[in-house]
């Protein structure tokens, strides 16, 4: 076993959808590293790759949104993952709504935060974008997160 495939068996993370609005675009994409980071004020964090195309959205927006997948829902997941934004429209075909400020929502997902970023960070090769909580909301109560194994998306490969 791979030291990634160790890390992410030892060390668990959700997974979530990453939406953002800039202008007339959207996009979203799949993302294990989301965190809170304070109390007080709530803060969240996720960290994306500069090449991303997500990652140009939040810069230009300055908002994010989280969308927290359930049990069950790895081909949501690997929907948002496999491909990039620049290429395809993610949401075709996808029911959304959306939050305050103009995030996607995706109706399928279990709740959803949206931040606005107060804060940015180098960390290697990604860029943590630490968000203040201005919308939130549980769609599906009972249903608990999907949670990230390593053979789900990539059959073991390391």
């Amino acid at each position: 076993m791979g030291l990634q495939q160790l890390i992410t068996k030892y060390v668990p993370q959700g997974v979530f959808v990453i939406t953002v609005r800039d202008g007339e675009k959207i996009n979203g994409m799949t993302a294990a590293w989301v965190s809170q980071v304070s109390f007080k004020p709530r803060l969240l964090s996720v960290a994306i790759a500069p090449q991303r195309y997500t990652y140009d959205l939040i810069q230009n927006s300055g908002i994010f949104c989280i969308n927290v997948l359930g049990e069950g829902q790895v081909e949501l997941a690997k929907h948002f993952g496999f491909k990039s934004g620049r290429e395809v429209n993610k949401f075709e075909g996808i029911d959304y709504t959306t939050a305050l400020k103009g995030s996607p929502v995706l109706k399928d997902a279990i709740a959803y935060f949206e931040c606005q970023v107060v804060s940015t960070c180098e960390a290697g090769d990604h860029v943590l974008f630490i968000g203040d909580i201005l919308d939130h909301g549980v769609l599906k109560e009972g249903v608990e997160p999907l949670i990230f194994r390593w053979d789900d998306y990539f059959g073991g490969k390391g």
